[in-house]
């Protein structure tokens, strides 16, 4: 017969187990943010983070940081000897796809994560490519490490993809905290930027992104910049930079391919850290993928915006060819010049 016996309620390591599935879910999977996840199920922040750090030390989440494509070390060493880089970081191209993309956002992850010393502040800028390498910081990666934004990132758009929001998940990851800069990325008129970068809150954060010795940030291409998407550029404006010769963007700052601002009436509205202040960083992580960013890339080695490159083998290739191009082209200007 069956027991008429009422079931025993779960235990108590029971209950906290299928709580820590309960985290586990809505964070690995459904990628709810801590603080999302504590509102919903009634717990604090400092809970949440708990409960998860409990499920990766019992073996109920498993964190596996598996390459997607094995680094290619001769064509590191190219790169690096040819721009003067502290390093670069090639993986093997897989198209112009979010395969080629999350491939390197996880590469400039991984990178992060092996600095040592560890940084205690971390500048950041924001978009797709950043919201990627976002994605694959593995949790813990820099425990307690702060996070600058150095650009502005108030979208004037809803968008599909949270690209703004890099900072805070940047610092999530690292059970660290976020400095915002909450001001558009593009505002109407000159005279208004200057007044906002004179706030004394806002001149903080631009301070603070300043003295940020590791900056990383993404390499913005031409075509399907996110500026439109967030609502600062029309397509049209888009195009009109192109006329002007720009080829991307860096840290929102519209550059030719010698890295030289291409409109400055459009620069001159634009909030935050001016590129050439990449120069002073210690690591300065430029990170880009696929053929539409290859002009950005090599115009950003130009100028030495960056001293680190994360980025596939058909971009690096890409850069090196124009290198030795102007190389050959020097070694001919001097022979005429010792001929003559």
């Amino acid at each position: 017969m069956p027991s008429s016996s009422t079931p025993a309620p779960p235990s108590r390591d029971e209950q906290r187990e299928h709580r820590m599935v309960q985290v586990a879910k809505l964070y690995y999977d459904l990628e709810r943010t801590q603080s999302e996840i504590a509102e919903e199920v009634g717990l604090t922040r400092w809970q949440v983070s708990r409960l998860l750090r409990d499920a990766r030390e019992t073996g109920i989440v498993r964190i596996a940081i598996v390459p997607r494509a094995q680094r290619l070390p001769a064509l590191e060493s190219r790169m690096q000897k040819a721009f003067g880089l502290r390093e670069a970081i090639i993986v093997p191209s897989m198209g112009d796809g979010d395969v080629a993309q999350d491939a390197v956002a996880q590469a400039a992850g991984q990178y992060l994560a092996s600095l040592s010393p560890r940084p205690g502040l971390v500048g950041v800028s924001w978009g797709r490519t950043m919201a990627s390498v976002a994605h694959w910081l593995a949790p813990g990666w820099n425990d307690g490490v702060r996070v600058v934004l150095m650009n502005g990132a108030t979208n004037l758009k809803s968008a599909t993809l949270k690209t703004n929001t890099v900072a805070e998940r940047f610092a999530e990851a690292g059970n660290g905290t976020a400095t915002l800069l909450p001001v558009p990325a593009i505002v109407g008129r000159a005279e208004t930027r200057t007044v906002i970068e004179a706030d004394p809150v806002i001149e903080s954060v631009l301070t603070l992104a300043g003295e940020a010795p590791v900056a990383c940030f993404g390499l913005g291409g031409m075509a399907g910049s996110v500026h439109v998407e967030s609502g600062y550029l029309s397509t049209e404006e888009v195009d009109g930079l192109a006329a002007k010769n720009a080829v991307g963007d860096v840290l929102g700052r519209f550059i030719d391919a010698n890295g030289a601002i291409a409109d400055p009436a459009l620069d001159a509205r634009t909030i935050g850290l001016a590129p050439e202040k990449l120069r002073d960083k210690t690591h300065s992580i430029g990170v880009a993928s696929g053929k539409a960013k290859h002009a950005v890339v090599l115009a950003a080695l130009k100028a030495r915006y960056v001293n680190v490159l994360v980025t596939d083998e058909a971009t690096a290739l890409y850069a090196l060819s124009d290198h030795a191009s102007h190389e050959t082209t020097l070694s001919e200007d001097r022979e005429k010049t010792h001929a003559g």
